[in-house]
């Protein structure tokens, strides 16, 4: 007989997704994310910047879609536009190492918030600052 084991948090082969609490978990970051950018200082910077682009509504949803797929869950964003070139989806932005730096302290923040564990932070972490020094597309 096989018994059936809950997932281990600290199992390499859990996707971060699921680390998270899946959609649910995502929602909650993705939530807890934009509300600091929308009301504290530190997000400040970020929440201007957002304003220049498609606004903070449509971040958190396009933000959900694809951190969903991005952290190992259903392919959201790649289903609606076929693609999930960070670059691409940015090019309408412009991002210095600033506003670089200011998503990532936010994104911790709100992790923090979360009460994510150290090693799925800490994983999370690696993965977001990769893609963010992508995202950097001006050197002022």
């Amino acid at each position: 007989m096989t018994h059936h084991q809950p997932p281990n948090p600290d199992s390499p082969r859990q996707s971060l997704y699921d680390q998270i609490g899946g959609e649910d978990g995502v929602q909650r970051l993705v939530k807890v994310f934009y509300d600091i950018i929308q009301t504290k200082p530190e997000g400040h910077k970020l929440h201007l910047l957002h304003l220049r682009g498609n606004g903070i509504a449509h971040s958190r949803i396009e933000q959900f879609n694809f951190l969903s797929g991005f952290l190992g869950g259903p392919k959201l964003y790649v289903e609606q536009h076929g693609h999930s070139n960070v670059r691409t989806m940015h090019q309408h932005v412009e991002i210095n190492h600033e506003a670089k730096e200011i998503w990532l302290t936010c994104m911790v923040m709100a992790i923090d918030e979360l009460g994510i564990p150290k090693i799925t932070k800490d994983k999370l972490i690696d993965n977001f600052t990769i893609v963010a020094e992508r995202l950097v597309n001006r050197s002022d």
